[in-house]
Parts: C-alpha cells; sequence; structure tokens
C-alpha cells in the first residue's frame, strides 16, 4: 500500500498517537511484547514511512 499521508499545519499539531498506533500496540502487547506504547509504535511507522507527517510549509512535503 502507499503511505497514509497527513498535512499538519504545525508541528504542535503533529499527533503524538493515532487509534492506528493505538491498536498496533495493544496487538504486539498480546504477543508478548514489552514497553512498546502507542507513542513509540506511532515513532515507528513515521520511520518505517507508513505515515507521513511532514508540515504544509515542509520544503520536502512536495516531493514525499
Amino acid at each position: 500500500g502507499s503511505p497514509l499521508v497527513n498535512r499538519p499545519a504545525t508541528r504542535e499539531d503533529v499527533p503524538a498517537t493515532t487509534s492506528r498506533s493505538d491498536a498496533l500496540s495493544r496487538a504486539l502487547n498480546q504477543r508478548g511484547f514489552k514497553f512498546v506504547g502507542s507513542t513509540i509504535c506511532y515513532a515507528f511507522m513515521q520511520a518505517a514511512g507508513l505515515v507521513n507527517d511532514h508540515t504544509i510549509d515542509c520544503f520536502k512535503a512536495p516531493s514525499i
């Protein structure tokens, strides 16, 4: 699939967690992972390119 593209107006508008990161965290915890919270899952999703949270005014936003 393609990444989920968000276009927050400012850095403050970028969420720390989402319902998808909550679900991923719960699924991993149910499978025995420890210390894997929703914030860590969302950061992983950003780093892996699953979500794109570049702000509207980011110079990289149009090319990503």
